[in-house]
């Protein structure tokens, strides 16, 4: 139900409207909006072909190429009135690899036409990611003074070796064809993470300058050159901030502060776990200064710093943690003082726990340093096989009463060190080079049931049956699967089973299924231990965490970052005041990253906060990577497109045939906030300009629950201006692409002060376990009022809140009638000051 003062409801254009100013009729209301005729927009239909860029999940405003795969934008220029966009690009394929330069031109950044290859894969290197630069005086002897070229810094990724180095390609017809220089690479430091060269002209000398990642060690570093050609080091910055994962796809510039171009500040920023971090310091031609300070923990309670020679009361089992902490060890980074935790004593192999005397938790938060293997603590979590009846083990040298098919005809097991796995050898589809592209079936012998469960051991690809090219192993009783079980899209083997106590005596075989050639990622399978038992297996339990017991039961974990970067994490205990607790340190695993580091253990009044939370991100969602600003656009405007998409599952996401998009290209801002320098943006001026039709409501009151738009406010592609005031409400917000079961939630909750971003029922989100999630990012009340700008596409949301200080990019894959809009409001009443819908239309239309 909905109470409501003023409810406008108008089909005009944003031009139109902005001369109309308010001059509008109230409209009675029985839903939300009679009389609204329907803008919800089935989409454009591009001159040629009545198919493409109709696809589900098409975006309709954003940059996608017609087919196969593309992650980071590259070479970002404004040259002769067209801005250019290049970007990795897979020709031959839907999955990541075979990187080459793809190219798409545009005079608006939205209506874009995508032209060929720009610079191609070859035999010897990949086409990494890099910048695009007009050399306006020929400096680089490229071109000809008349005919100045466009000149492209890449990564070119050897394929023999793996070697990064950085290399040159022009274009003297605006950047039509390109050529490869014949004097390639140059600059070369033997590195394997070496990567992504952002270059720009630096006048104060008059020469360039080359940011470009040290990806593994945390750095990026500066380059000078006088001809693009021949480069010089002139600093290094980092590591610092985030460093749990490579840096990549580093970019500096310069922006004035409030708009002043008298103070000037210089912005990095550097692509890491998944987003974009950025610094705000200073640069004098050499060396780029953070002018953030170094981070002070909260001071408290210290229960073991490990400075000690040995663990004092702290008490050990097994033999991973050794006989005392270790003291400035070489690799580690982030300890205090010299002395901390490190389960690595030789060797990953080795297993145990390091426990502390109880205590009395009498402070609200434990605060403490970690780092090493991400391994959580699983509850139930197994550390022994099910009691069995071994039926494979694949432990011999050949599968005589196994069958093959396909390419898996005389397949054999193989020997693999894999996390998880028992016994020297394991069943992989992958038996070649090429293993992905293998496909066929394996079949066991037939057998009779004689147990409650099958157990085993899986890993590889996950593509269930209904994929359509399966990654599966299928129990088959009387020519009919009964059950079938896909794997984890990992290498890291894990305990499922089929319950099979309807089916005892039953005649039955397994049969391993692999019809995926990888294209979409993961295209092969690993089975392990089969094994007849009565009792279900359990996950394995390979924690490497640090756990928190009350009464021996754990109340609260932690686990590493899968580094050497020790950082800051921190329990809330306010609901264990008093209780009496141990602090237990785990390492139960054996594989890669399989030891857990640890240190300054402190009871506080406040929480320590990582360099995650302390990170200044250009947007705080899943889906913006490897940002990169524009060379030369007009005006000096900083503009921004970032990848939308995410590596944890960006060979998985259910498009075809095409696999990846851009942002929305954004213009960015420095304004000072609370004191100090922050990052604004907001979608350029062009998006704005796309919107046709608006539908407004003002001044509603929401009571608790949901409220839907009327339907004729309903559609795929649109831009929602929303304003809320919080009045009684406990949370309150906005669901876009409702339908069915499908919603995406954008929803502020007042008592934490937290915007978020709900995709775990967003229609398809079975894909990959690492898609559904929850973005949650801190966003003040100010004036009264939380405000957002929402755009919505076929799939994607992107929100800029607080006047373009906080942005949250998520894909979303919900049904194609899933195109719903409700307002929803818990715990009281909150009040829409203001709402306006603009219907988006496709900017695939000629």
């Amino acid at each position: 139900m909905i109470s409501f003062k003023t409810l406008i409801s108008f089909k005009i254009s944003p031009r139109k409207r902005r001369l109309l100013g308010a001059a509008f009729g109230l409209i009675a209301l029985a839903g939300l909006a009679a009389g609204y005729s329907s803008w919800a927009y089935a989409g454009g239909i591009p001159s040629g072909d009545q198919n493409t860029y109709q696809e589900p999940y098409r975006p309709q405003f954003h940059y996608s190429p017609a087919q196969n795969w593309m992650n980071d934008p590259n070479g970002l220029i404004y040259y002769n009135g067209e801005y250019h966009l290049f970007y990795q690009y897979n020709k031959y394929g839907m999955a990541g690899g075979n990187a080459s330069w793809g190219h798409a031109i545009s005079k608006d950044l939205f209506h874009w036409r995508e032209l060929p290859v720009a610079i191609p894969v070859d035999t010897y290197e990949e086409v990494w990611s890099g910048s695009v630069v007009f050399d306006k005086t020929n400096s680089s002897r490229l071109g000809t003074p008349n005919t100045p070229p466009l000149v492209a810094v890449y990564t070119s990724t050897q394929k023999a070796s793996g070697i990064q180095q950085q290399a040159l390609a022009y274009s003297t017809d605006g950047g039509t064809t390109w050529t490869k220089y014949a004097g390639n690479p140059v600059l070369d430091i033997g590195s394997h993470n070496f990567r992504d060269p952002k270059v720009f002209w630096y006048a104060p000398t008059k020469n360039w300058r080359m940011v470009v990642a040290l990806s593994d060690q945390h750095k990026v570093a500066i380059y000078s050159s006088p001809n693009l050609k021949s480069w010089s080091l002139l600093s290094e910055f980092g590591p610092t901030g985030v460093t749990s994962a490579v840096w990549e796809c580093p970019d500096l510039f310069p922006m004035p502060l409030d708009g002043n171009k008298n103070d000037i500040k210089w912005v990095l920023t550097v692509n890491v776990a998944g987003k974009a971090q950025y610094f705000i310091g200073n640069f004098n031609g050499t060396t780029f200064t953070d002018s953030e300070p170094v981070y002070t923990p909260p001071t408290g309670t210290v229960l073991n710093d490990f400075e000690g020679s040995d663990y004092g009361l702290w008490s050990t089992t097994g033999t991973a943690f050794g006989n005392g902490p270790v003291k400035d060890e070489p690799g580690p980074t982030g300890y205090l003082g010299h002395g901390f935790v490190d389960s690595f004593h030789g060797s990953d192999n080795e297993v145990g726990t390091l426990t502390s005397p109880v205590f009395t938790i009498n402070q609200n938060y434990l605060n403490f340093l970690i780092a090493g293997g991400n391994h959580p603590h699983v509850d139930g979590g197994s550390t022994a096989p099910p009691p069995e009846q071994v039926f494979e083990d694949f432990e011999g040298t050949s599968l005589p009463v196994w069958t093959g098919t396909g390419d898996f005809a005389g397949i054999v097991p193989t020997r693999e060190n894999l996390s998880g796995q028992l016994g020297s050898q394991v069943l992989d589809t992958c038996q070649t080079a090429s293993c992905d592209s293998a496909e066929g079936t394996v079949t066991s012998p037939t057998f009779t049931i004689n147990s409650d469960y099958i157990d085993f051991l899986i890993g590889g690809g996950n593509h269930p049956i209904s994929s359509g090219h399966p990654t599966v192993l299928n129990l088959v009783i009387d020519g009919s699967v009964v059950a079938s079980a896909t794997g984890n899209n990992s290498a890291n083997l894990d305990w499922k089973y089929f319950d099979v106590t309807k089916y005892r005596d039953k005649q039955a075989t397994l049969q391993i299924v692999d019809q995926n050639d990888g294209s979409s990622g993961w295209g092969h399978l690993m089975i392990d231990n089969i094994v007849l038992s009565d009792v279900k297996a359990g996950p394995w339990d390979t924690e490497t965490a640090v756990n928190l017991l009350v009464n021996g039961q754990v109340v609260r974990t932690a686990t590493g970052n899968d580094s050497a970067s020790l950082d800051w994490a921190s329990w809330d205990l306010r609901d264990l005041q008093g209780k009496q607790a141990q602090i237990q340190i785990v390492d139960r695993n054996t594989g890669g990253w399989g030891h857990i580091l640890a240190d300054q253990f402190t009871l506080a009044a406040t929480p320590a906060t990582n360099a995650l939370q302390r990170a200044h991100w250009i947007d705080h969602g899943q889906d913006f990577y490897a940002a990169v600003t524009y060379n030369d656009a007009p005006e000096d405007r900083r503009i921004m497109i970032g990848w939308m998409n995410n590596w944890n599952y960006a060979n998985d996401i259910p498009t075809s045939p095409w696999r990846g998009a851009q942002s929305l290209p954004r213009e960015l801002k420095l304004q000072t906030i609370d004191g100090t320098p922050q990052i604004i943006q907001s979608p350029v001026q062009q998006a704005a300009d796309l919107a046709q039709e608006q539908y407004q409501l003002k001044l509603v009151t929401l009571a608790e629950g949901e409220t839907a738009l009327d339907p004729k406010a309903s559609g795929k592609a649109y831009r929602l201006d929303v304003t809320f005031k919080p009045n009684t409400a406990k949370s309150f917000g906005v669901n876009v692409r409702t339908g069915n079961v499908d919603r995406t939630v954008i929803g502020y909750d007042v008592a934490s002060g937290q915007l978020y971003l709900d995709r775990t029922q967003s229609g398809d989100v079975s894909f990959n376990a690492s898609f559904p999630s929850v973005e949650r990012v801190a966003v003040p009340v100010r004036d009264g009022r939380v405000s957002l700008q929402i755009y919505v596409d076929w799939s994607s949301v992107e929100i800029f809140a607080d006047g373009g200080r906080v942005a949250i990019t998520d894909q979303i894959f919900p049904g194609t009638t899933s195109d719903g809009i409700q307002l929803f409001s818990t715990g009281g009443q909150a009040v829409v000051d203001n709402l306006e819908v603009s219907a988006i239309p496709s900017v695939w239309v000629p």
